[in-house]
């Protein structure tokens, strides 16, 4: 999956948790912990992989449930002792949806399911070209993908993927835009803040009679 694919899956996720489990739309910090983290896994595999040569191949020990899920644990333990449940808990959410999320992928688009995409190191995947980094490499599948955009032929893959992200904004804008509503309240906090507090309280001389 693409990134902004894993995104999607890992904020709708976590919103629907949110209003079911707190019966409110999601924070700021969760909501970035959720998308963050559900494209964390590509994040350290891909460049470790593409650029470095580190791994055979771009699922490796990001994409591993042997390596995902103590990390899970260990992140939802430090949010809780640091009073961020909910982010602990969208943290592990968007990361661990990643994992089957990939697997799910190569189903619906070749037929064939590959679990072993998470069992790095006792399954691996095949090697990769590594004559190409990291920007090189994702130039050139995405280059391919866009083709099939602006060529107009939409399979039927891509047409959910586009209803996803539309359900996406809409869940997002009717969760009030969290990271963008915290972003916006903080920069008036800080505009407010640089007033001084004098001329906030002054008024026209008309309005003091």
């Amino acid at each position: 999956m693409w990134p902004w694919e894993h995104a999607i899956v890992g904020y709708l996720a976590y919103s629907l948790f949110s209003r079911l489990y707190y019966r409110e739309s999601p924070t700021g910090l969760a909501a970035f912990a959720a998308v963050f983290a559900s494209v964390l896994p590509d994040l350290i595999d891909k460049p470790l992989a593409w650029e470095f040569g580190v791994f055979q191949a771009g699922y490796a020990l990001g994409h591993s449930i042997f390596f995902a899920i103590p990390l899970a644990i260990v992140v939802g333990v430090l949010a809780r002792a640091a009073g961020r449940t909910p982010a602990g808990i969208a943290f592990g959410l968007g990361y661990l949806l990643h994992l089957p999320s990939d697997v799910l992928d190569g189903y619906l688009r070749g037929g064939h399911a590959y679990p072993e995409l998470m069992l790095w190191p006792v399954e691996t995947v095949s090697t990769n070209d590594h004559s190409q980094g990291f920007l090189e490499q994702f130039s050139r599948l995405f280059g391919q993908y866009q083709q099939d955009l602006l060529a107009g032929e939409l399979s039927t893959y891509i047409w959910l993927q586009l209803g996803l992200a539309a359900l996406a904004a809409l869940v997002w804008l009717a969760d009030g835009a969290p990271v963008l509503r915290e972003c916006f309240l903080g920069g008036k906090r800080f505009v407010v803040s640089r007033i001084p507090s004098n001329s906030r309280s002054e008024r026209p001389s008309n309005q003091r009679k």
